[in-house]
């Protein structure tokens, strides 16, 4: 079973500066992942030509089961806010998806503590710190029926502010304390490695660095689990061209084969 994560900032490419359906489409294709979690994802935005780009990205990997949740709702820059689920069908939204060929027998929404108000968060090269507001953070989490049996998988977007980013992790990792193992999660946890393994206590699947794209020097983006899962093979993280991010991919499979 290929397991794989991608923040596709919104399908857009930092190259030009443009969101492209089709190159967004074919980059997710190339994955050829079984199950995917998605970040920074649009759906009905203007800036992404009104698509829905996890329909747009199910089609691609040929995934019949998926789900989008949005962590904003409205238009950036004009009716950006919190959203609740409760938004009426066609809201423009932003948020994560979670994406599978398999069947999937349940899903659940993990709504994730926010930092309100704006707070100072210090760059790599700059001497001073910028202050920043952070958006609203969401996990979603499905109960998968795979080859290697029932899994147990969430995807995230954790905040970049240092240490809420943890607070929201072990909120995540509590919510699914009681999960049916193996559990995956996995997603742009916005925390180096080490930290994400110490703060959930599961172990890392996939490492390589992912962050920046064109020459990543970290890993932000992480595959972790708790339970009878192992990898068969050394992670990937190839340059797509789409996204500040590069994807994290790996294949996987019981630890009692």
């Amino acid at each position: 079973m290929r397991l794989a994560t991608f923040n596709i900032l919104h399908g857009r490419s930092p190259e030009d500066g443009r969101v492209d359906v089709d190159r967004c489409a074919e980059a997710v294709a190339s994955l050829d992942a079984d199950v995917l979690g998605l970040q920074e994802v649009d759906r009905d935005q203007p800036r992404s030509g009104g698509a829905d780009l996890t329909a747009t990205a199910a089609e691609a990997m040929g995934a019949p089961h998926h789900r989008f949740v949005a962590a904003l709702h409205g238009t950036p820059g004009l009716t950006w806010m919190a959203a609740t689920g409760e938004e009426q069908p066609g809201t423009a939204g932003y948020g994560i998806a979670l994406l599978s060929r398999y069947p999937v027998h349940s899903w659940q929404v993990v709504r994730l503590p926010a930092l309100h108000g704006r707070v100072p968060v210090w760059s790599r090269g700059r001497r001073a710190p910028t202050i920043v507001a952070d958006e609203p953070r969401v996990a979603v989490c499905a109960d998968v029926e795979s080859p290697v049996g029932r899994v147990t998988v969430a995807v995230t977007h954790l905040s970049f502010v240092p240490g809420w980013n943890t607070v929201q992790l072990r909120c995540l990792v509590r919510a699914v304390a009681g999960a049916p193992e193996p559990v995956v999660l996995m997603g742009d946890l916005n925390v180096e490695a080490p930290s994400a393994a110490r703060t959930t206590r599961m172990r890392s699947l996939a490492a390589a660095t992912t962050f920046p794209a064109h020459a990543p020097d970290r890993q932000l983006d992480h595959i972790l689990v708790r339970g009878g899962l192992r990898s068969t093979g050394r992670a990937l993280a190839p340059r797509l061209p789409v996204s500040d991010h590069r994807p994290l991919v790996v294949d996987v499979e019981s630890a009692a084969a």
